[in-house]
């Protein structure tokens, strides 16, 4: 008798997709359909990318700047219909690692495995500064460092604040899935609740028409291009919130009917981010008592809330968005630590024995969760007394989300064209005739809106002092040590030994002799 013999249980068939990846079922299915669509929304966080990047996009380009909104949904929806097919077909661990993989090769499945792990760690400190937004306008308490008026002192504080945040979210998917997904499914219970309620606020102190969207506050007046090239750097307010809806698929292998159920959480995660980040939006700024003075491009939507609200209601309402901040920062570590289990179970990062270790107390990975909080910790010290250059890092993670993407569906599209792409059946999710045109659209726009993130501006990238070259070109040039040097790694060391590490290969069970074949099990 071996260790590695699965019998059959009640989520039999939940572990099937698992067979053709060659792993053996390790992680406990816990969470069900509301859970999984939790973890995607709650990435995504409505409230914590509005409030935390309102101010860029309306210093940027005005009020008009609304409209990247609808275009950014409209691209991202694209690839969330691809990855809404590939759940169907792969509910696994690493969602974008495995995918890339399946339908492209190893070495595409580790550059977008790297660039998404890479990108995930940065994701949680820059999502963790955000209590640096909120925290002090609820009470100057909040301000540990100095007064906030000293030249490091809100950097160093929002560091500060950020630590404890991360060091919260790795005790917590330390102790396992279980608990984060009571604490997650409880936090987006919250912040749906109170961003309905923001709308409703918002609409009834409404004190302008809908048509102040078309307001550009003169801010193409600095671009060859005109409003163009301001609304494209606007825009990356938007692009800056809206992914990470892959996550309700990377917890697949802790999901009860993945199959059905990641893709649904997939959509509904990103048509009601889309619809209630709208909302917020449109309504803060016709509700707003005005629009001019610099708190807008300063401030953000947490002005906009005293302001409209008064300090009771608006600080209330402050504490909702610091629980989303909190909720959201525990869901790109929990998706980060199941990528780093994903790639370690191939033996395709350094100690991956140690990584790919599932705790037999609390069915997880505890080593990723602790070794991703601490460098998470680490890079949030560029913050202290080099602001702009987290900004940069910052800029870099989103672009590589973007890149890893691509690494899904560029694939996914060349399987199309060869006739080689096969969804998922049974009445599970698939695009059917639309998948061509839907896969197209979806690269061409993550190639578009990757280009748009790392073009070297120094609206973007060295708009404040000081205004060296390597910050304007820092994205370009990090996202290319990043890449390069990752992948020569890879290349030169670690796909000399890649392969599904013994100890989570599942193994077939000898057929006991003259015993007739089993039925392929129903999906």
């Amino acid at each position: 008798m071996t260790t590695t013999d699965q019998s059959p249980g009640p989520h039999h068939h939940d572990d099937t997709e698992l067979a053709e990846f060659g792993y053996k079922p390790e992680l406990k299915r816990t969470l069900g359909n509301f859970h999984t669509f939790a973890a995607g929304i709650s990435y995504i966080s409505i409230l914590t990318g509005t409030f935390q990047l309102f101010y860029f996009g309306y210093g940027s380009g005005g009020p008009a700047y609304w409209w990247s909104w609808p275009m950014v949904f409209a691209g991202q929806f694209m690839v969330a219909l691809c990855f809404a097919e590939l759940a169907a077909r792969y509910p696994v661990a690493g969602s974008v690692y495995n995918w890339s993989k399946k339908i492209g090769n190893p070495h595409l499945g580790w550059l977008a495995g790297w660039m998404m792990l890479i990108a995930s760690i940065v994701s949680i400190s820059a999502v963790a500064l955000a209590y640096q937004l909120t925290l002090p306008q609820i009470s100057s308490a909040f301000q540990f460092v100095g007064d906030g008026t000293g030249k490091y002192d809100v950097a160093t504080n929002a560091v500060v604040l950020a630590a404890v945040l991360i060091l919260f979210t790795t005790l917590v998917n330390a102790f396992g899935v279980k608990l984060m997904a009571t604490i997650n499914t409880a936090g987006v219970f919250i912040e749906l609740i109170a961003t309905v309620v923001l709308i409703v606020l918002f609409a009834v102190h409404i004190t302008r028409g809908p048509q102040v969207v078309m307001h550009t506050n003169h801010t193409g007046s600095g671009y060859s291009t005109g409003y163009l090239g301001a609304f494209l750097v606007a825009s990356l307010a938007s692009a800056y919130v809206m992914y990470g809806f892959d996550t309700a698929a990377s917890l697949g292998e802790e999901s009860l009917d993945p199959s059905r159920n990641a893709p649904r959480a997939i959509i509904r995660a990103i048509v009601a981010s889309f619809v209630l980040g709208g909302l917020v939006l449109l309504l803060a700024l016709m509700s707003v008592s005005s629009l001019n003075g610099d708190k807008l491009s300063t401030d953000g939507l947490q002005y906009v809330v005293l302001d409209v609200l008064g300090p009771t209601a608006g600080k209330a309402m402050l504490w909702c968005v610091l629980i989303a901040v909190t909720v959201c920062a525990l869901a790109v570590h929990t998706a980060a630590i199941r990528l780093a289990f994903a790639m370690a179970r191939d033996n395709n990062l350094p100690a991956s024995s140690l990584l790919a270790r599932v705790s037999p107390r609390f069915h997880t990975p505890v080593l990723p969760a602790v070794i991703i909080g601490v460098l998470a910790l680490a890079i949030l010290v560029v913050n202290i007394r080099q602001p702009q250059i987290f900004t940069v890092v910052t800029s870099i993670g989103i672009i590589m989300i973007y890149l890893a993407y691509l690494g899904v569906t560029v694939p996914m599209l060349v399987a199309r064209l060869r006739g080689r792409w096969q969804p998922a059946g049974d009445g599970r999710f698939s695009l059917g005739r639309w998948g061509l045109l839907v896969n197209i659209v979806a690269v061409v726009w993550g190639a578009v809106m990757t280009v748009n993130l790392i073009w070297p501006r120094a609206s973007v990238y060295n708009a404040a002092a000081p205004y060296h070259w390597y910050l304007r070109w820092g994205a370009v040039l990090f996202v290319v040590v990043i890449a390069g040097g990752g992948f020569a790694y890879y290349w030169l060391v670690q796909r000399h030994r890649t392969g599904v590490l013994a100890e989570h290969r599942l193994e077939a069970a000898p057929a006991a002799p003259n015993a007739p074949l089993a039925a392929p099990a129903a999906d």
